[in-house]
């Protein structure tokens, strides 16, 4: 009988996924969700004792948590205010990981081909401003195009979100008075529109409404045939996104400051896409659990070398060479 007992434990124990197992919770922004899912897949395929849960509930619950102190690590497209870092109870780095872009969408009768925007279109649009399709600001930066004689319809994000804070800061760098009225923010005051959760709630107006325009990611719109424009940038062209086109505005940008806060929004650089971002994951310097600390560390070494091949296929731009050097500098800070 005891022999039985014996066997049995032991055909339970070598066939039990878990046993052993090192689990790591996070979360924060959807933005990078897919391209997160894949890396924490891959990982686990590679280190079959180590699981990685990530919760996509936004950047602003990323932040919020990892403050707390009740995930092990979070993720948000907005790098983490010198009021946060003191707030936390450890050091945290914000580390970049990949690269995204936001896209104008829209729904125009009649028009089906690539609408192109002006900085001060798309901010007019957003304000209020702008109310027609046949307005001049549009018209004049689509000659031959045929736009319908109606309203526009604005459709933007409801809930707090680092695609919404990519947006505003866009807004608030080409547009004073957006700056100054509205700013920039996961969650702003919107002046005009309708409210959509999520890029699925944003897109799913878009398509049912004639005559809107919003914003999501340019991962979303690639993956769902969603029609976005062209945003004419700081140097006077009109970039439709592109890996190539957000991958220059990263190289374009101000130097990437020690602590990896930037924004990239409104580059220099004739191919430079103008809205454009990295996305941070949120990272103590000092883990509660030392063996979670050393997997956190192996995971981010493993993503800034591998990880980074994956990027292309899911619509990111991987991180610049120069930054991924400085990345890896940060990781050995990490226990």
């Amino acid at each position: 009988m005891i022999r039985r007992i014996a066997l049995l434990l032991w055909c339970a124990l070598s066939v039990s996924p878990a046993w052993g197992q090192t689990t790591l919770n996070g979360a924060g922004a959807t933005f990078p969700y897919p391209i997160y899912s894949k890396w924490f897949s891959e990982y686990h395929k590679l280190h079959p004792d180590v699981q990685i849960n990530y919760q996509s509930i936004g950047s602003g619950g990323g932040i919020r948590q990892v403050i707390e102190g009740t995930v092990d690590f979070g993720a948000s497209d907005v790098p983490m205010t010198d009021a946060q870092l003191k707030e936390a109870k450890v050091n945290i780095f914000n580390i970049p990981t990949v690269l995204g872009a936001d896209v104008p969408a829209y729904n125009i009768p009649g028009v089906n081909g690539d609408v192109k925007f002006t900085p001060e279109a798309l901010a007019g649009i957003f304000l209020g401003r702008i109310t027609k399709w046949t307005d001049k600001a549009i018209t004049e930066a689509n000659p031959g195009v045929k736009f319908p004689d109606e309203n526009i319809i604005v459709v933007h994000r409801s809930d707090g979100s680092g695609t919404s804070f990519i947006w505003t800061d866009f807004l608030s760098k080409v547009s004073s008075d957006w700056k100054n009225q509205v700013g920039s923010g996961p969650s702003v005051k919107w002046p005009i529109g309708l409210g959509g959760k999520g890029n699925e709630g944003v897109a799913g107006s878009i398509r049912q409404l004639k005559g809107s325009i919003g914003y999501v990611e340019l991962i979303y719109a690639a993956q769902n045939n969603i029609t976005y424009g062209s945003v004419k940038n700081s140097a006077g062209n009109f970039v439709k996104a592109s890996l190539q086109g957000v991958t220059a505005a990263a190289a374009s940008a101000p130097k990437m400051p020690a602590d990896f806060r930037v924004s990239i929004t409104d580059p220099p650089g004739k191919d430079s896409y103008p809205i454009s971002s990295f996305t941070w994951l949120l990272i103590p310097a000092q883990s509660k659990d030392a063996a979670k600390g050393k997997i956190l560390s192996d995971f981010l070494n493993w993503m800034v070398t591998d990880g980074q091949t994956m990027t292309g296929a899911l619509s990111y731009a991987s991180l610049p060479d120069n930054v991924a050097q400085k990345v890896k500098e940060t990781i050995r800070q990490v226990r």
